[in-house]
């Protein structure tokens, strides 16, 4: 299959981490524009239940990009214990706060406190997460807007359109069907004319349909599942995973690494993001920009 490239054929590298600073950049000038003639500015309320280090570096990162751009950003931080009851009444307060224009319950949540009902009471209009049943549904529907596109998938989308990467009329397979990521992402390519396949754990023979795709969307949580074999000569891969892979070379004792094996990949694929540096920063990009967007058509109306 790949002998249709030169040995030395490397894919492009999809920069996530530079084109994340131009989108914050064009978001902190739109902030400072709607405080010279409003006199407001966004403001983002991220919550969080519990001590998971992992939720706590997530949010103490949003919580540094808000003030990068200018967003305000409220502070929750609700103990482990705390009831299903008081955390649906915190959510009520946001909603009724007209300073915060965004919503942002970090998960997953402690297992005394049902995700779906929590998640179900942020006012549509605040759902920067793009998770209420609401914003999915429309989603999904032809001819329908959600209000917000959920964030990692809607920075997908991004890193291929500032790519110059088109999606009308492609092959798109999506690696993984979850919720926050494999099925929005589905559901968002088809909106952008691709033909779209779901690979998941129940499929036969994963690797021929992968070995169809323009566009790969590797969302598994399966640490370099996609080999270089895998991939058609020249597609666009985008690589969701995070997984930590053993490594005592590594001050931690591990490194972190995608689905997608990235140096078989690089010697295949036209495009490919790197992990960390591709995703990522994209996702914290996107909840920045949803949240302008909720401000704006708040303040400017």
């Amino acid at each position: 299959m790949a002998s249709s490239l030169p040995s030395d054929h490397k894919a492009k590298i999809i920069d996530g981490k530079a084109i994340a600073q131009t989108i914050r950049s064009e978001i902190a000038s739109e902030v400072s524009n709607l405080s010279q003639k409003y006199g407001k500015v966004p403001g983002l309320a991220v919550v969080i239940v519990g001590t998971r280090k992992d939720s706590q570096s997530y949010v103490s990162m949003k919580r540094k990009a808000c003030a990068e751009v200018g967003i305000t950003s409220f502070d929750v931080d609700l103990p482990e214990q705390v009831s299903e009851g008081e955390l649906i009444d915190k959510v009520h307060e946001l909603n009724a706060n007209p300073d915060v224009h965004g919503i942002l319950v970090q998960l997953p949540l402690p297992k005394h406190i049902n995700e779906e009902k929590v998640l179900s009471e942020i006012s549509i209009e605040k759902d920067v997460d793009g998770f209420h049943p609401l914003n999915i549904g429309k989603l999904a529907m032809k001819g329908r807007e959600p209000l917000f596109l959920p964030c990692t998938p809607k920075g997908c989308l991004e890193l291929l359109s500032r790519s110059g990467i088109s999606t009308k009329g492609k092959k798109a397979v999506v690696v993984g069907r979850s919720n926050i990521v494999g099925l929005p992402v589905s559901l968002l390519l088809l909106k952008a004319d691709a033909t779209v396949t779901v690979v998941h754990s129940h499929t036969h023979d994963p690797e021929s349909i992968i070995r169809e795709a323009d566009i790969i969307i590797a969302a598994a949580g399966q640490a370099m599942m996609i080999k270089g074999s895998w991939i058609k000569p020249g597609a666009a891969v985008i690589d969701v995973g995070t997984n930590a892979v053993d490594d005592p070379s590594k001050k931690t004792g591990y490194r972190l690494a995608g689905d997608v094996h990235f140096g078989e990949a690089s010697k295949v694929a036209g495009y490919i993001t790197p992990v960390p540096g591709g995703v990522g920063p994209m996702t914290v990009a996107m909840l920045l920009k949803n949240t302008l967007e909720g401000a704006k058509r708040v303040i400017e109306k």
